[in-house]
């Protein structure tokens, strides 16, 4: 099914996105109507959605849910104006609740972060940037902290003072850009670095070597989870069951992902891709990881002048259906992630 493809955040423009995705979803009325964010392409942080899609766990759990296409600021702006139901971006949802937003986080589904710094061939390694033009997301995005992050913890490199930052929205426009040689290095998602590499480009790292990371995490309005307690159960099994069937089921996923995420070309990527990712995904929403999501856009606040200083973090917990997460999980014998931690030390 066809979803919109350019949003820019208007409320309007929003809707109107969402209208068009809903007129041709007719004729399941029997079923509860969810509709959840899907970033612009696909990614591989959200691949539990696609899997819960395309392989019927949504259906199994009386849900018709709809994956509506729009831009990650899109989506939160959506969300809050009670045009979308759910949205995959945790870090535009922390920033959302830390400004008073009542939001409720609902179920996990990355558990280690997906970024890389991939470059051109003549960058031999992530010291060899200082110099260099890199492309990056938009600051507070996940694709600029987390290679920022990196760059400056374990290899002591700060964007502005060891290398220049050109922000892009997109991956795929981030590879041509390092092509044509306008950029050495790009923060890329591994589905999209694993098609780099088919250009001859190169990864230098991968950052969940280096650091922890709950991304996409599924997040509501508080409203929307205390009113329909019975659907956020059904969201949470769906996911669930997708995440394990994901572990095990290699052709199958390859299906699921040469269908959302928009960059993969061949069986041999996507199969490279599982290879990868296969045991990334978690239900489950550790209280380490999801601290790190507001600490990390506290910090990011902080710097932008929007917390004070001196405010401390809220109890991060309040922000979650915790009960509501791990008693579902507990119900359905939901086998928890069993993930290393990170390679590499400070």
């Amino acid at each position: 099914m066809p979803m919109p493809r350019t949003v820019h955040g208007c409320v309007a423009t929003v809707a109107a996105a969402i209208a068009l995705t809903f007129a041709s979803a007719a004729g399941a009325d029997a079923q509860t109507k969810v509709t959840i964010g899907k970033v612009i392409g696909g990614d591989g942080f959200h691949v539990p959605t696609y899997v819960a899609l395309d392989e019927g766990f949504f259906k199994a759990e009386g849900l018709d849910v709809t994956l509506v296409e729009l831009q990650a600021a899109a989506q939160v702006t959506a969300v809050l104006s009670g045009n979308l139901d759910c949205a995959p971006i945790p870090s535009g949802g922390a920033q959302a609740a830390l400004s008073g937003a009542k939001i409720e986080y609902i179920v996990g589904e990355s558990l280690k972060s997906q970024w890389t710094i991939t470059a051109r061939q003549d960058i031999a390694k992530p010291e060899d940037l200082k110099g260099k033009t890199l492309g990056l997301g938009r600051p507070g995005g996940a694709d600029y902290d987390e290679a920022q992050a990196v760059l400056h913890r374990f290899f002591h490199m700060d964007a502005g003072k060891d290398y220049k930052v050109i922000s892009f929205q997109g991956e795929p426009e981030r590879i041509a850009a390092m092509v044509n040689n306008d950029i050495q290095g790009a923060a890329l998602s591994i589905p999209h670095a694993v098609v780099a590499q088919q250009t001859g480009l190169k990864v230098l790292l991968r950052t969940g070597d280096y650091i922890p990371r709950a991304g996409g995490t599924i997040w509501c309005m508080q409203s929307f989870v205390e009113q329909h307690p019975d659907t956020v159960k059904k969201i949470i099994r769906a996911i669930a069951k997708a995440v394990m069937y994901f572990r095990t089921n290699k052709e199958g996923s390859i299906k699921v992902m040469e269908h959302h995420i928009g960059s993969i070309k061949s069986d041999a990527e996507a199969g490279a891709i599982w290879d990868q990712l296969h045991d990334s995904y978690g239900a489950e929403v550790p209280k380490d990881l999801f601290a790190d999501i507001l600490e990390s856009r506290r910090q990011t606040m902080i710097a932008a002048r929007q917390w004070p200083v001196d405010k401390p973090l809220p109890d991060p917990e309040g922000f979650l259906a915790r009960d509501l997460l791990d008693s579902t999980l507990k119900d359905m014998n939901y086998v928890p992630a069993n993930l290393t931690a990170p390679s590499k030390g400070d």
